[in-house]
């Protein structure tokens, strides 16, 4: 199906999306970046001296997923779990300065707030420092966070919850089961961003999951000789997907092959829409905030789907965790 053939269908539905809230559950973190030139090695140590030119930092994990929901002009209703620290202090900054609400956010004194620092040279990395705790959470800072999904799905403008895993600890098997049940007890979509070694059985219950190509083939657990004897690699994996978890929908980005689509039997194949691509960090982010705006809007899941695949051609042609914005997405609808 040729991307063209919505322009105007998208261009027409977005105002659906103003004000449509949206309860992403999941890890947060800030990305820190350190920029700068080497000129000498340390007599210190056989290493790069970085003389620091600038530092800035940007949402990273789910925080970007709700950044995405802002910039398309939904409402981010952000749970999550942060320390007691600088970390949580910058974090809540950033998704302030997002126009992302804080108060879901549940404090635990026991753990880190999740950062990446990176210290690059000319857009190469010298070295990445990873501030975080991969841990699962203690029973009562989970019963907190379930408390918050309570008070976030309160609201009858929530169209979709999001389960956003990174395998840091906030998602488990049980707070998925408990955000699944809540979700469908409001009418309320569910949809997740897997991680490739969590459990399939963790998901279950989901309507929807957005797998990129390598995460799909780890989660399904579908063997090189069962893949082999497979007529289509893709159509089993899917169709091990969704039984795994007891969906009839999934989609399936596969970078600049642009992703497939499984609904009630049916397959659909969109082509990318990135024009060029400097950095594919955070576009399955972009991807799943998109999806679940849009269907939880009234688009059908191929039209949402659309939208997502646009979506994620315009972050990726720039570098870093960035949102893509309303005005960039009509300005590339405009494009097709």
């Amino acid at each position: 199906m040729a991307m063209k053939d919505f322009t105007k269908t998208l261009t027409a539905g977005l105002s659906r999306l103003d004000g449509r809230e949206v309860v992403i559950v999941g890890d947060v973190g800030v990305d820190e970046y350190t920029l700068g030139q080497v000129r000498r090695i340390s007599p210190e140590a056989p290493v790069p001296v970085v003389e620091v030119e600038k530092e800035e930092a940007r949402l990273g994990l789910a925080a970007n997923v709700a950044q995405n929901i802002s910039g398309l002009g939904g409402v981010p209703r952000l749970v999550s779990v942060v320390g007691q620290d600088v970390g949580a202090d910058q974090l809540r900054q950033l998704l302030r300065a997002a126009d992302v609400p804080v108060e879901h956010l549940v404090v635990d004194s026991s753990r880190p707030t999740t950062r990446k620092l990176r210290v690059m040279v000319q857009n190469h990395h010298i070295v990445r420092v990873d501030y975080e705790k991969k841990k699962f959470l203690a029973q009562a800072v989970e019963a907190e966070v379930i408390k918050q999904v309570k008070t976030a799905l309160e609201s009858p403008k929530v169209v979709a919850l999001i389960v956003q895993d990174y395998a840091k600890g906030v998602i488990s098997e049980s707070l998925v089961k408990t955000c699944v049940e809540l979700a469908k007890a409001k009418g309320v979509k569910v949809l997740a961003d897997p991680y490739r070694s969590t459990p399939l059985a963790t998901y279950k219950g989901v309507e929807l999951m957005t797998p990129n190509h390598d995460e799909s083939i780890a989660l399904s657990g579908v063997g090189a000789d069962e893949l082999r004897a497979s007529n289509d690699t893709l159509n089993e994996i899917g169709r091990v997907l969704m039984e795994g978890v007891g969906s009839k929908t999934m989609v399936i980005t596969r970078g600049k092959d642009g992703m497939r689509v499984f609904e009630n039997g049916q397959v659909t194949d969109l082509p990318t829409n990135a024009k060029q691509v400097f950095d594919v960090t955070g576009a399955g982010d972009t991807v799943i905030a998109a999806l679940a705006l849009a269907w939880g809007s009234g688009f059908t899941l191929v039209e949402a789907c659309a939208l997502s695949n646009i979506a994620a051609g315009v972050v990726v042609g720039k570098i870093g965790c960035v949102p893509c914005r309303r005005e960039e997405l009509l300005a590339a609808i405009a494009t097709l």
